[in-house]
């Protein structure tokens, strides 16, 4: 893995460091290079990725290009991960890797859906996991906890109706006791049942 790192860092266009970090193979991209970058890792007889694992966004609100997107790729004949980083903002996009691997159609939209990041290329960046007519993108560090608005069946008008999220305090429940606490102790478990009558004594 070092010598791969190297052969990036040193000699391929388009990146902008490539090290060890937690034993695994990181290389950070420039987005303009991605996908000739993309295209060398699956083909080249080196690197040989035959496999896109995962993509997934993370967010940094802080920065001017908030979203990491990661790529996670996976080279079955050399027994190697490498994973591939690209920084981005909310308005610029991504190119899309769905040519390379096809499977990156369902990653890309579900990074769009949760992060709101734009691919290129893409030719069914829809929703995937958050409803019909969704606002906001909810893994978004400034995405609000309690959502926008919410949909509930309303038994009285007989129909599904959206509205302004409101969570009234007298209906909140906030309940810190470890649900293992109320567990029953089990055959062969009576001396931890014991200890733990000792221990909320003492408390």
């Amino acid at each position: 893995m070092p010598s791969l790192a190297f052969v990036l860092s040193t000699s391929l266009p388009g990146i902008a460091s490539a090290a060890l970090e937690g034993g695994e193979l990181v290389v950070r991209a420039e987005l303009e290079r991605l996908i000739p970058l993309m295209a060398l890792l699956r083909d080249d007889p080196r690197f040989r990725c035959e496999q896109l694992m995962d993509l997934c966004g993370v967010d940094f609100p802080q920065r001017e290009n908030r979203f990491d997107v990661v790529y996670n790729l996976l080279s079955v004949s050399h027994n190697h991960r490498i994973r591939v980083i690209v920084t981005t903002d909310e308005l610029t996009p991504v190119p899309s890797v769905h040519t390379l691997w096809p499977c990156a159609t369902w990653w890309e939209r579900e990074c769009y859906d949760l992060f709101g990041v734009l691919f290129s290329g893409q030719p069914d960046l829809r929703r995937i996991l958050t409803d019909y007519g969704f606002e906001g993108h909810p893994l978004r560090k400034d995405f609000p906890l309690t959502g926008y608005v919410e949909v509930r069946y309303d038994p009285e008008r007989r129909q599904i109706v959206r509205e302004p999220v409101s969570l009234t305090q007298d209906f909140r429940d906030f309940d810190f006791v470890s649900p293992w606490e109320g567990v029953l102790t089990l055959p062969g478990d009576e001396r931890a049942h014991e200890l733990r009558q000792i221990m909320q004594k003492l408390k």
